[in-house]
């Protein structure tokens, strides 16, 4: 069974500040991780991999220092792993990156399921994976918890939010995974020294062919016009005096405000 992970790096979110005067992230120093929830894609892949057989191949779309976030998903078990990046690929929206990744997807023959995290902490906003699954016209669950291969189907326990449905789903197929599925294992030394020689090829618009209106920020229907962090507002009072009397004032200032 082949199956397709597409990770992406992301900077650090415990890092990553906001320039008051540019209102742009500042990426100066911050570290790049591996998008947490694509880790648990990962995982579910490489559990897949262990009771199934098949490879394992990892795709991320960035620029070339995307290149780490591969050789660290190498180290952790991935057979493969390919780098889709073209400067005409930048600023690229969900939709637009979603018709790339799925040019890349469509490179690899015999692909049974691709796997994608839940989302992606930068940007938070859940579309790539529905939106590569348009474009390779196959079946799609999202926040899928377990997955298990029933001859051509896939048996997947799909989260809600009252517990769980449990889906049978057609291959070849694509899931989006939530953190409770699985914790990712750990590297071994035999495989980190691997990584760091592994050859990643780097596909960009040469080899996927891709219609290029349909690329980069041109080819993006949405745009970010700047980030920003609303201005904080504090307006805060101190009740002073008896228990009972502060208690009756915070009463009376509760209804004013419609609170209660």
């Amino acid at each position: 069974m082949n199956i397709v992970v597409c990770i992406k790096q992301v900077p650090d979110s415990d890092k990553v500040t906001i320039d008051r005067e540019t209102n742009r992230l500042n990426r100066a120093g911050v570290p790049s991780i591996i998008n947490p929830f694509d880790e648990n894609a990962l995982e579910m892949a490489l559990q897949l991999k262990d009771l199934h057989g098949g490879k394992v191949i990892v795709i991320s779309m960035g620029p070339s220092q995307a290149d780490e976030a591969l050789r660290t998903a190498l180290s952790h078990g991935a057979d493969e792993a390919i780098l889709v990046s073209d400067r005409k690929f930048g600023g690229a929206d969900t939709w637009a990156t979603s018709y790339t990744l799925s040019l890349a997807i469509k490179k690899i023959e015999g692909v049974d399921l691709v796997l994608f995290g839940k989302q992606a902490i930068d940007g938070d906003t859940a579309q790539v994976g529905p939106g590569v699954a348009h474009f390779l016209d196959i079946p799609m669950l999202t926040y899928a918890k377990a997955v298990e291969v029933t001859g051509d189907t896939f048996k997947v326990d799909k989260v809600t939010e009252d517990g769980y449905e449990i889906w049978d789903i057609d291959k070849p197929a694509a899931l989006t995974v939530v953190k409770e599925a699985n914790q990712l294992r750990m590297p071994s030394l035999k495989k980190k020294m691997a990584a760091k020689k592994a050859e990643i090829p780097c596909w960009g618009v040469e080899e996927l062919q891709p219609v290029e209106e349909n690329i980069g920020l041109a080819g993006s229907p949405t745009k970010v016009s700047k980030v920003f962090a609303p201005p904080v507002k504090l307006n805060k009072e101190i009740l002073s005096g008896e228990p009972s009397e502060m208690i009756a004032e915070l009463i009376k200032k509760l209804k004013e405000q419609h609170v209660l």
